[in-house]
């Protein structure tokens, strides 16, 4: 995000760290879009499978960030702990 590629609702976002709420939209500038490799990543994450808790629109190369994540949603081998550990050094 670094690059000022990054748009966040529609506003340029070059802050690696920077959180994101519910119903906020990411999206790209029209430079980012002709770049083979965020195409690549597209496609990459469209066959992998989008989470329930983002929406993509392929076409305009954005998403929607819909909700935060349950437990549930994510992959049962994340170890909790491990996170846990790490951020509160």
């Amino acid at each position: 995000m670094s690059h000022a590629a990054v748009l966040l609702n529609g506003k340029k976002n070059n802050i690696p760290s920077a959180r994101v709420k519910p119903n906020d939209t990411i999206s790209l500038v029209e430079k980012a879009k002709a770049q083979l490799r965020v195409k690549s990543s597209l496609e990459l994450a469209e066959q992998i499978g989008i989470p329930d808790w983002v929406s993509v629109d392929a076409k305009k190369m954005e998403g929607v960030y819909k909700r935060v994540p349950d437990r549930g949603d994510l992959p049962p081998d994340i170890n909790e702990s491990l996170i846990v550990e790490l951020y509160s050094r």
